[in-house]
């Protein structure tokens, strides 16, 4: 059985969506990431950095997103969410995962940060909005993160999406990133994962306190 380290309402809740619309058995092990002294050391074994999300399955640990969303598509195939090796949809769809993780995720930390000030060729991750001019372009040419039909690339895309343009404000409210999320829509396994996480999440004592400020 896949063995999967997750803490809720953090970057793992993209894999928990994909593992639900995958449809397979899995154990779900809560590393608390907000605990008052930080995870235990022996976590490290699992993930250097002491991050979610990590998997563990037939004894073999894999770790990052990009890494985890490829090999959980490819190892069970028959829910359909990756491209076939000979697909011309491959390439966009392996160039998608990546760019999340790799591209995205550090132009908006940065930006969240203020940390705008920088040349492209400083950071290996270059411009904000080059960025955004590049997902921009990509949904204005094709209606899904690799091509026309839903994969594993759009539970990372839409998860992104959603988060850094309509729960932290910080990607800029483009038609074009509304309609590609208004197409996706509300599909079961993001609801189940959704649901999930916020029973996880009811019971971090860190979260508490922040529901706790929320409703004063």
């Amino acid at each position: 059985m896949l063995k999967f380290y997750h803490a809720p309402w953090s970057r793992s809740s993209s894999i928990l969506w994909l593992i639900e619309e995958l449809g397979i058995d899995y154990e779900l092990v809560h590393v608390d990431i907000r605990a008052e002294g930080g995870v235990p050391e022996d976590y490290r074994r699992i993930q250097p950095n002491k991050k979610v999300p990590a998997i563990e399955y037939n004894g073999v640990v894999v770790t990052e997103r990009p890494a985890i969303t490829i090999f959980l598509a490819d190892t069970f195939p028959e829910a359909g969410l990756a491209p076939a090796l000979t697909d011309p949809d491959r390439g966009p769809y392996l160039s998608m995962i990546v760019y999340l993780a790799s591209v995205l995720d550090p132009c908006i930390t940065m930006h969240a940060k203020g940390y705008t000030s920088y040349e492209s060729n400083d950071h290996a991750f270059g411009l904000f909005d080059d960025m955004v001019a590049y997902l921009e372009r990509v949904l204005s040419e094709r209606p899904y993160a690799a091509g026309n039909r839903f994969t594993a690339a759009d539970v990372q895309l839409a998860s992104s999406l959603q988060f850094t343009m309509n729960i932290i404000g910080i990607l800029p409210k483009k038609p074009v990133f509304q309609e590609y999320l208004d197409r996706i829509g509300e599909r079961p396994a993001a609801v189940r994962a959704s649901q999930k996480d916020a029973e996880m999440a009811a019971h971090v004592p860190a979260l508490q306190e922040f529901f706790a400020q929320m409703n004063k």
